[in-house]
């Protein structure tokens, strides 16, 4: 890594030069942040306190859950301070960092909606060796390997993009440190180790598009096939918020990286990435809670028990 590229700020894209529009800009993302921390921690209790959601795919969701924190924790929040201070400078650490939780994070919650669509295919196709097959050892293992996935890629990438000299501009036109951008304003001329960082990269991806696509066939050819329509329903249900949440993910993704980087700051550019860093944690506990009976059966499950210890508490003083 060369030397003139180490503790030297990076400029990130403004969304506007309006100072009053940048505010704007800061408050809007600091209530889609708060109200996406509400919805995943509010998950995350639920499945932790309630017995009736100790299972494989309550497991995995409160796992999805928790990557959406640390997801949508990576980019917003500095987001935010950038708007509201006018100050859109990143340090060369604070970038480093961001490449590397960004692509961590981003691959485990891949690979961990990969594992939930395996985990609904054995449900829906297998349900006679569910416990068999999905036993909780195993489902730690997956988590475990989601997370092992996502460091080495994350190292592979934020190691191979920062060998690279940024010696001319350090104008990165995206909101947050992400490696296109950063390869578009590099001025070196070879990219060996990011190459083969994005050759790891595409094969990783390609085995759990693949993998999905092959739980997603299995699942509706089973569906199909059964006789009672509450049976159907039930099935869809359970499989549909998923199905939403990847395809939104993996679409939003694959469109932001693949797109050709342009010359010059874009709102196109800014929309897309958005939308895969920042919908995707914000729109998870809605999709899954407004489409699930047990999330929202165990929620008023807890209200009712927080309104009566509230009651008995004050009937004793």
């Amino acid at each position: 890594m060369t030397n003139h590229t180490v503790d030297t700020d990076f400029f990130l894209m403004e969304f506007s030069d309006s100072k009053q529009l940048q505010v704007l800009q800061g408050f809007l993302f600091l209530l889609i942040y708060l109200v996406s921390l509400m919805g995943n921690f509010l998950i995350i209790m639920l499945v932790t306190v309630d017995q009736c959601l100790h299972t494989p795919m309550y497991f995995f969701l409160k796992n999805l859950s928790f990557l959406d924190v640390c997801f949508i924790s990576v980019t917003v929040p500095k987001l935010i301070l950038s708007s509201l201070s006018h100050r859109s400078t990143i340090s060369f650490p604070g970038c480093v960092c961001q490449v590397f939780f960004v692509i961590f994070l981003g691959t485990s919650e891949v690979f961990l909606l990969t594992v939930m669509s395996y985990d609904r295919f054995v449900a829906i196709c297998h349900p006679l060796h569910y416990d068999a097959i999905m036993y909780r050892e195993i489902c730690v293992q997956m988590v475990a390997a989601s997370w092992l996935f996502g460091s080495v890629l994350g190292f592979l990438y934020s190691y191979g993009t920062f060998s690279l000299s940024f010696c001319g501009s350090r104008k990165v036109p995206q909101f947050f440190c992400d490696v296109p951008f950063l390869l578009k304003i590099s001025c070196s001329m070879t990219h060996a180790t990011i190459d083969i960082s994005v050759i790891f990269g595409l094969m990783y991806g390609f085995f759990c598009l693949v993998s999905i696509g092959f739980s997603y066939v299995s699942i509706f050819s089973t569906v199909l096939r059964m006789p009672l329509s509450q049976g159907k329903s039930k099935a869809f249900s359970t499989c549909m918020p998923h199905l939403i949440v990847v395809t939104t993910f993996l679409v939003a993704a694959a469109i932001a990286y693949l797109k050709p980087v342009p010359d010059s700051p874009q709102l196109l550019d800014f929309l897309i990435s958005a939308f895969y860093s920042v919908m995707p944690p914000s729109m998870n506990p809605i999709i899954y809670s407004l489409r699930n009976k047990e999330i929202k059966a165990a929620l008023w499950k807890f209200l009712w028990k927080l309104d009566y210890h509230e009651f008995y508490r004050g009937k004793q003083s």
